[in-house]
């Protein structure tokens, strides 16, 4: 396949998203980086023009769709966009029986997650329908496969994000573009490191971020990796509720009860 020139990546200051910036970047690569910590996305600019790219930044939240609208066209305007990542999220989880997700805390993750990458594709694939090129790759995450309560406003995001990618596949596929969807299993990222479950498997940024760039290069519409834990989550639904459950607090994704 093609190799990409033009990419941009949402939520590229720190962890997965660097990781990626860092993977793509190379000399005649334009790379797109969207965060919200200047200091830290100066950061992996600086490093990815290290590496021989161009890098062009922009202090944007992905919650704000006015704002990633208008920069997103400016840059396609300037670089026709090759690929999109949509990477940006964000996590909460339950400390105890006694935390509860309510509707701030819910709306917060969800509209980071599932309408932060929306507001990051629509104005994209818009440009990229015209142009019958491009490819989307929406991060979702092994979470999708079965909700878990230690953190349901994540999964329901992430779950949300799958099914959104595979509605419009085919649709997509019409007009030239690809649509790939990412399930990362656990990335020792920020916000892994403050997971109060296990974390089996963990990939660091680079592994994970080196895999994900071969596999879109090779057109894969689904990447989920580690392959054990993919596994796992994916027989997970196939059983009786109950029993899923008990795994999954056996496993410590059931937040404690208090004392």
């Amino acid at each position: 396949m093609t190799r990409e020139q033009n990419i941009v990546i949402t939520g590229a200051s720190a962890g997965l998203g660097r990781a990626l910036a860092l993977a793509y970047a190379a000399p005649g690569v334009t790379l797109g980086l969207i965060g919200r910590d200047v200091v830290r996305l100066d950061a992996s600019a600086c490093a990815c023009r290290n590496r021989g790219a161009t890098v062009k930044t922009a202090r944007i939240d992905v919650r704000d769709a006015q704002a990633m609208q208008g920069w997103l066209h400016q840059f396609d305007d300037a670089h026709a966009i090759d690929l999109l990542i949509a990477n940006a999220g964000a996590a909460s989880t339950l400390a105890s029986t006694s935390d509860w997700e309510e509707l701030e805390r819910t709306a917060t993750i969800v509209d980071t997650n599932f309408y932060g990458a929306l507001h990051a594709v629509l104005p994209v694939v818009a440009r990229m329908r015209l142009r019958k090129h491009g490819r989307i790759a929406l991060i979702s995450s092994l979470a999708a496969l079965r909700g878990m309560a230690i953190s349901p406003a994540y999964c329901a995001s992430k779950a949300a994000i799958k099914a959104y990618g595979d509605s419009v596949r085919p649709l997509l596929a019409r007009d030239g573009i690809g649509i790939s969807i990412v399930l990362p299993g656990f990335v020792k990222t920020a916000m892994s490191d403050v997971f109060p479950g296990e974390k089996p498997f963990l990939w660091s940024p680079d592994r994970a971020a080196q895999h994900i760039q071969r596999q879109l290069r090779a057109g894969r519409t689904e990447i989920a990796f580690p392959s054990l834990l993919a596994f796992g989550m994916r027989l997970l639904p196939l059983l009786p509720a109950a029993l899923a459950d008990a795994i999954l607090g056996r496993l410590s994704y059931l937040p404690r009860e208090d004392r």
